[in-house]
């Protein structure tokens, strides 16, 4: 039995697309979105630096009959 919940993170080579295709071969649909930033620090003395932005999608279980 599948959780009623996951979630799917859109991976370094994929597009949001692609991610969301992929939530729904795996029976889920998306209900939230989170986006965070992914930062790193070079050296000990250097302020953080942006490197990406993390997204995130929460899916829930599909019964089948969604009307969308």
């Amino acid at each position: 039995m599948k959780p009623k919940k996951q979630t799917f993170e859109v991976g370094a080579n994929e597009t949001i697309s692609d991610c969301l295709a992929r939530m729904e071969r795996e029976g889920y649909r998306p209900v939230r979105r989170i986006e965070k930033p992914v930062f790193a620090q070079k050296n000990s003395k250097a302020e953080p630096e942006y490197v990406r932005q993390r997204i995130v999608f929460e899916g829930i279980q599909t019964d089948g009959n969604d009307f969308a």
